[in-house]
């Protein structure tokens, strides 16, 4: 069975998914279900996982025993604060090690500060966390967080909430192409063709939340994208035709045509 394997975990989808964003923590478990998805992160800094026991809380709404959470650091901007949350995630959830890194470097971007990224990551992973870590599409830092012992690597396709889809799908190829560990597409998909062409291209997996949440029908998009996912994985596994661009190749052979003198 061709599944998802993240830090020695098998799992049978390959759509990642947020929790924020939703009109309420209703919409969030129906858009969940629909999506097929068996990781879902989660802001720490942003929603209730437990910190304030008199407010409703996530994970009633969508239980650890059902799904892998994967708290984030959504909102940090210095390796000190990425790593205090994660250490206060992990006491939320009782000692759990996977998580998902991003040290933002710019407020109205959202793009990642790698020099704080990878100090973080460093300190992280010598504290036996197990890190998937939010990136730029540069193939060299890619290679420097992997080297640092990270569980899987997350290259934006363009900017968190953007919808652009993947602007440079030759850098994700090359990060692919030298990843010994999964490569998962963080940001920017909008619809669900993004999410197939990321997979076509050979990512191990696509993570969104607002290509999902702000559609006008969230659980119908949530539906789209475990389609788009699963597509985008099959096309790639059976090897998409070369293309040819100066030549034509009939579908139907020429020889023995009705009414030829061949």
């Amino acid at each position: 069975m061709d599944q998802l394997r993240i830090a020695g975990r098998a799992y049978g989808s390959r759509l990642l998914v947020g929790t924020g964003k939703y009109r309420d923590f209703d919409e969030t478990r129906m858009a969940i279900e629909a999506s097929g998805a068996e990781i879902v992160t989660v802001a720490i800094r942003r929603t209730n996982i437990g910190q304030d026991p008199g407010q409703p809380n996530l994970l009633d709404a969508i239980p650890p025993s059902r799904y892998t959470i994967l708290p984030n650091t959504a909102g940090c901007y210095s390796a000190e604060e990425a790593v205090r949350t994660l250490r206060l995630a992990r006491e939320l959830l009782d000692g759990h090690a996977l998580v998902k890194l991003e040290v933002l470097g710019d407020s109205t971007t959202l793009f990642p500060n790698m020099p704080e990224t990878l100090k973080a990551a460093e300190v992280l992973v010598k504290d036996g966390f197990q890190v998937m870590v939010y990136c730029t599409d540069d193939p060299v830092q890619a290679r420097m967080l992997e080297a640092l012992g990270c569980a899987a690597i997350m290259p934006l396709a363009s900017l968190i909430g953007s919808g652009m889809g993947i602007l440079n799908p030759w850098n994700l190829r090359l990060i692919i192409d030298n990843a010994k560990v999964p490569v998962i597409v963080d940001a920017g998909v909008g619809t669900a063709s993004d999410a197939a062409i990321a997979m076509e291209l050979g990512c191990d997996g696509v993570l969104m939340n607002s290509a999902i949440a702000h559609a006008r029908n969230p659980v119908l998009m949530a539906s789209a994208m475990r389609k788009a996912v699963e597509a985008g994985r099959t096309a790639f596994l059976a090897g998409r035709m070369p293309k040819k661009h100066y030549s034509a190749d009939p579908s139907s052979p020429t020889s023995g045509l009705i009414g030829s003198r061949a």
